[in-house]
């Protein structure tokens, strides 16, 4: 291809492109502009090579655009060059992206800095990125050091970074393309330097090349032997088949006289073939570079190389190789070709990104309050609510009534077991006593096991033992009265033993309420702020409850006391009980003692003994009415222990009473005292404590209100992620349009 002077376009600008390729191009380059590569991965063309291959200059001739080459300002970190074609004058913005910070750690959102004005001619950009370069290589002194007054080169605090220079380039002769030029891969470290260099550039080289989306451009320099250049060995590494990377052969008048066909079976797609093939390009030499060669005269320089030189004998078909405005022609084809195909991928990536990121923001607590003071007072009105609600009771499985009554339940079948046994026989008897069944009848709840026997109770005394201890303790009473000390006596020895298990449920239903009143805390303040207020909130309400704790069981220890004098106005239940188990004790006896009469008159109706009517007709006789089988066993002589069954029947009885009394009462006790005195406090004790309401209330809730700082780190790299990918999704979408 000649070198027309009448051609102003420079780099990738070629008029000649279709429409819907400038298009492409010209989005591919927007999208790159939102940084959403850093999401996504984006088309994107990668120069790489060994230092000193050539790729400066290259990168020269796609951009128009004059790179630093003084000693030691080579490339040293990513230039990534962003070309769009304008109808405005030519302009370039250099700007810095810090993708790690001083010490070389990622950050968690890449940051851009713009560095200095805009640039409107051409000559000024080298100077301006030499300087960039140097801002980034040292990374502890502010970019703005660098841009204005004198840049000495009095040394770098890095050798090489990852952090790149960003150069926005538009106008009217400016194609629509982005491309990164790389570092050069380094063969080795000189005296002094350092070796983790090596591995430095070739990871950073790697981070671009690896990505399925980057176009490799691969720079072999004609007057190295190839195998020696490790460039290539890498590029084999990620693109094995040669599928996305075109080679292009630099400094081709460096080959010796004679040994120009080691290089033209590349051309030919002979030696290591390439999918989009291997191109030749000639660039200025050090010598034309200080006389000021312009870039249309560079060009007409390649043209006459390629057309007197050996190459020129290359056949027709792989004319179209060498060259550079062939090269752009090609990379300018592929990488629209590319981002077509990947557009479709684009977009669904995008959404996807941008499904995932809002996730990822709703799952963040809730961001931090205008109004702080309003929101606290809100949450605290809220989680009261809550309280009250679960202590009204929840129908819920895991709620925490149903946590609390199988407590309920150990305790008062811990009370139960503490009431006596009764037996109406001698202790030498060994008899067994079934529970009388109207106790049976009224504890149906409880397994039969637990009811029928008494001969596992905890305490158990003998009709013989009774009447001699009642018998024993007679002092002034006339004959047949006993001292109600006895009644006391036995009632003491069972209510004394109810006082430990009363404490222990407060102690257990303290320890359910804490731990469920921490759930509810944390349900309710632990998305608020860092923490703090949830965990202000846990204290106070631990040191509340820990209050109510204390009267409540100073109200059992009370309530206990009352327990220790038996009383009662419930005398239709006393004597409905004692009447029961006096019935009860005797009919024990009487089946024991008299066992034919019992049996005769078990029977009863029209199956009833002949002795018993005869009874029965006799009694009539004399004008005894009324008399049922059952009144017949009341003509038995007394029994001699009749004081100590009224003394057991007694006893008995009251324990019966006080016993549902106290299993009633203890429960409410703790609920009044423990569950309800926490709640009803919650506003007291929450407003108090937390001082909101206080002069320095405001400040206060601010202080509460502060967000984490990883929580706001976290929201504020998700919230621009989301921004990035919605702009870049914009972009995506307005080229359909």
């Amino acid at each position: 291809m000649s070198g027309d002077s009448t051609d102003s376009s420079v780099g990738l600008a070629d008029p000649k492109l279709d429409k819907r390729r400038r298009n492409t191009l010209d989005l591919i380059n927007k999208l790159h502009n939102t940084g959403v590569q850093i999401d996504i991965d984006l088309p994107q063309i990668a120069v790489i090579g060994q230092q000193s291959a050539g790729k400066s200059s290259l990168i020269e001739s796609i951009s128009g655009i004059t790179l630093p080459r003084a000693a030691g300002a080579c490339t040293r970190c990513p230039t990534e060059c962003r070309l769009s074609q304008s109808d405005k004058p030519w302009q370039c913005v250099v700007s810095l992206r810090f993708t790690t910070d001083a010490n070389g750690q990622p950050l968690g959102q890449a940051r851009n800095e713009v560095f200095g004005s805009i640039i409107k001619d051409k000559s000024e950009v080298e100077e301006r990125i030499k300087r960039a370069q140097r801002a980034i290589l040292n990374p502890s002194s502010p970019p703005a050091k660098f841009l204005d007054g004198e840049d000495e080169d009095t040394g770098s605090e890095l050798s090489f970074s990852r952090n790149c220079v960003s150069l926005q380039i538009s106008g009217p002769d400016v194609a629509d393309l982005s491309f990164c030029d790389l570092p050069g891969l380094i063969a080795s470290v000189r005296t002094g330097g350092n070796a983790n260099d090596i591995q430095l550039v070739e990871s950073l080289i790697t981070s671009y090349i690896k990505k399925s989306s980057c176009i490799i451009l691969l720079a072999v320099a004609c007057e190295t032997d190839f195998e020696n250049q490790g460039a290539h060995h890498l590029t084999k590494q990620y693109d094995p088949e040669g599928k996305r990377t075109i080679g292009v052969l630099t400094k081709p008048d460096r080959i010796q006289a004679g040994e120009e066909g080691r290089w033209t079976t590349f051309i030919k797609n002979e030696k290591e073939p390439l999918n989009n093939n291997w191109f030749c390009v000639k660039q200025p030499n050090s010598s034309e570079l200080k006389t000021g060669l312009s870039w249309q005269e560079a060009r007409r320089n390649e043209d006459d190389f390629f057309s007197t030189t050996p190459w020129s004998e290359l056949e027709g078909v792989y004319q179209q190789y060498l060259r550079t405005r062939n090269l752009v022609a090609r990379l300018s084809t592929v990488l629209s070709d590319l981002v077509l195909k990947r557009l479709p991928e684009i977009q669904d990536e995008l959404e996807q990104a941008i499904t995932r990121t809002e996730t990822s923001l709703s799952k963040l607590p809730k961001g931090p309050s205008k109004d702080p003071l309003s929101e606290v007072m809100n949450l605290i009105h809220e989680f009261k609510s809550d309280v009250s609600r679960h202590a009204d009771g929840v129908p819920e499985p895991n709620a925490l009534h149903q946590l609390i009554r199988p407590e309920q339940e150990r305790f008062r079948r811990a009370i139960r077991d503490t009431i006596p046994a009764f037996i109406p026989f001698h202790k030498a008897s060994q008899r067994q006593f079934e529970s009388p069944p109207f106790l049976i009848a009224e504890d149906a709840d409880e397994p039969v096991d637990n009811l029928k026997s008494t001969k596992q109770a905890r305490f158990t005394y003998y009709i013989d033992e009774v009447l001699y201890k009642a018998q024993a303790a007679r002092t002034r009473e006339l004959p047949g009265n006993y001292p109600f000390s006895v009644q006391m006596e036995y009632i003491k020895a069972s209510t004394k033993n109810w006082e430990r298990p009363a404490l222990e449920l407060c102690q257990v239903v303290h320890t359910i309420l804490a731990k469920y009143l921490k759930d509810l805390i944390h349900n309710h303040f632990s998305s608020f702020g860092q923490g703090f207020l949830e965990r202000r909130v846990r204290i106070l309400l631990q040191d509340q409850l820990k209050k109510c704790l204390e009267r409540a069981e100073e109200k059992i220890r009370w309530f206990v006391t009352l327990e220790e004098g038996p009383s009662t106005l419930n005398t239709h239940y006393l004597s409905d009980y004692k009447d029961k188990f006096m019935a009860h004790y005797k009919s024990e006896r009487a089946r024991a003692h008299h066992p034919q009469l019992l049996a005769a008159i078990s029977t009863g109706g029209t199956a009833m003994s002949d002795e018993v009517r005869r009874v029965l007709v006799a009694l009539a006789d004399i004008h005894v009415t009324g008399v049922s089988p059952e009144d017949i066993s009341k003509m038995l002589p007394p029994d001699n222990y009749e004081p100590a069954l009224e003394i057991m029947a007694d006893v008995r009885a009251y324990i019966q009473v006080a016993y549902r009394r106290f299993v009633d009462y203890v429960p409410s006790i703790i609920d009044r005292e423990l569950i309800r005195g926490t709640e009803r406090e919650i506003l007291r004790v929450l407003y108090s404590g937390l001082g909101i309401f206080g002069p320095n209330g405001s400040e206060i809730c601010k202080e509460l209100a502060r967000e984490n700082l990883g929580v706001a780190h976290k929201r504020e790299e998700l919230t621009m992620k989301l921004e990035r990918l919605n702009t870049a999704s914009y972009e995506l979408l307005s080229m359909g349009s």
